[in-house]
């Protein structure tokens, strides 16, 4: 493609550009350039892009990109030959190169895109499933994993750059996908690493604190999630699917004039309700009235905050064509997601469950789960807070831990580059709030052997916080670290 095609809709001003000029592909991260490359550097919150702009044409880069005005009032000195541009928003003008140079894949998909603190991850593998079930070739994108119509790679961000999503996107059009369903974070709201990307569906799940460290206030953290329902550098989404019961995220868009068609969903309020639930071990059945009807749904899927899940996925199958029958049908095939409520298999009579849960909304709805499957066992609830992130709702995760167990196991987490002791203790005061039974324990594997350890036949053990993760960090450092495989080995050992 010409310098000049691959350009076209970018607010930049250039060099001296060569429109003739042939480029092969686009890179913000100079390790990753090859000869032909255009490359944008830019300023993120790690780092500058800047600083790589002569790795990159020593890579190869034929084109610079660059929100640095001291390097574009110079380039022809410090780099001849090489063309400059300077452009006043880095990533929306990586998203419209990478999309020309990509072929516009973000065109050729329906886009259901989920946002909101927790369950965005389940609703997302619920709804790829719910799609698949009808015969949609997908394209998955999110924090666990992504899928490439019956390719399953790994995922190292929730939402990647605009580069690597459409990247994917571009994949999954050569495989013949005609969805995509994503995870879309708050960061990437903010940052508009999703510039451009025309959603058709729009689900907001719920809001509760978390990444306070980043947006500072619970305002400003739901205001960039409520920029997934104006249209990120695109229209704003032809349906919103809000949760009526969540009275921080959902219920506040209901009260706003959204100019999408508007899904609202809930157990107490919402046109397309569950009523009539009936929650097991292992199975969930509810009736869902709908403005188009009712249906009888079961799922092998565990507990209340499965409903809400279920709910969701189900508004936004509904909302791209599915019908109640289909949807109903889809509900008792659903697969588990990784890591949320996964149990791990034992003959000692103690479940064990690993789960993701990481804010203190989420472990306290945890927590209510496994109270109500557990009949006359105890709880015993391990958890940590991960280091460099929001500190604030560490006592908070305390208080929950501490108020619906009957033993709490505190560990570490991710403690990153902070230290685990200075964790433990905020996390700690929480706990010793609520004159709860606790044991301290930093060593992660130490302490999901000291839980085993006191559980007893009936006892349920929740090992919350990694859920999927396959990795621990400490002091800076990345270890391997299950604790699916963690746990199984210490129930053999027990």
């Amino acid at each position: 493609m010409r310098l000049d095609e691959a350009m076209r809709g970018v607010d930049a001003v250039g060099t001296g550009v060569p429109s003739y000029l042939e480029v092969n592909g686009v890179q913000y991260d100079s390790r990753r350039v090859v000869p032909g490359d255009i490359f944008v550097a830019m300023r993120g919150g790690a780092t500058d892009g800047n600083r790589f702009i002569g790795t990159a044409i020593e890579r190869g880069a034929v084109a610079v990109l660059t929100d640095s005005d001291e390097l574009w009032k110079r380039p022809a000195m410090l780099y001849p030959g090489t063309p400059f541009y300077l452009m006043e928003h880095g990533r929306r003008a990586l998203a419209t190169v990478s999309a020309n140079l990509f072929g516009h894949p973000e065109q050729a998909l329906k886009i259901s895109a989920v946002t909101g603190t927790n369950g965005k991850t389940t609703t997302a593998f619920l709804l790829e499933q719910m799609l698949r079930s009808a015969g949609r070739r997908c394209v998955l994108v999110g924090t666990i994993e992504t899928h490439i119509g019956d390719e399953v790679r790994p995922s190292e961000h929730t939402t990647p750059e605009s580069r690597d999503l459409l990247a994917l996107f571009a994949d999954g059009i050569r495989v013949g996908a005609t969805e995509a369903v994503m995870e879309m974070s708050s960061h990437a709201l903010e940052q508009e690493r999703v510039w451009g990307l025309p959603v058709d569906v729009a689900i907001f799940t719920n809001l509760t604190q978390d990444h306070l460290d980043y947006h500072g206030t619970m305002q400003a953290y739901f205001e960039a999630k409520a920029r997934l329902f104006a249209g990120v550098g695109a229209p704003p989404p032809r349906v919103a699917i809000l949760n009526a019961d969540d009275p921080d995220g959902g219920a506040r868009l209901l009260q706003q004039n959204l100019s999408s068609g508007v899904m609202s969903y809930g157990m107490n309020a919402g046109e397309y309700r569950a009523e009539r639930i009936s929650l097991h071990a292992g199975r969930t059945e509810y009736l869902w009235k709908t403005p188009v009807g009712a249906v009888e749904i079961v799922s092998a899927l565990t507990g209340r905050v499965n409903v809400y899940n279920l709910l969701a996925a189900s508004c936004a199958a509904l909302a791209r064509g599915l019908s109640l029958e289909q949807i109903a049908e889809a509900a008792r095939l659903l697969k588990p997601v990784p890591g949320r409520f996964e149990t791990v298999a034992n003959e000692l009579g103690i479940t064990v469950v690993v789960d993701y849960a990481h804010t203190d909304d989420a472990l306290r709805n945890l927590i209510a789960l496994a109270r109500e499957l557990v009949g006359n066992g105890r709880v015993i609830t391990l958890f940590g807070c991960g280091g460099d992130r929001d500190r604030t709702k560490r006592p908070k995760m305390g208080r929950a831990a501490g108020e619906g167990s009957d033993l709490v196991v505190l560990t570490s987490d991710n403690p990153r580059t902070e230290d685990p002791a200075v964790i433990l203790a905020e996390a700690l005061a929480g706990v010793t709030e609520t004159g709860a039974k606790y044991i301290v324990e930093p060593d992660r594997a130490k302490a999901i052997e000291l839980a085993i350890h006191e559980a007893r036949r009936g006892d349920i053990v929740l090992l919350a916080g990694k859920g999927h993760e396959k990795v621990q960090i400490l002091n800076g450092v990345t270890v391997p670290f299950d604790d699916v495989a963690v746990a199984a080995a210490a129930l053999q050992a027990h």
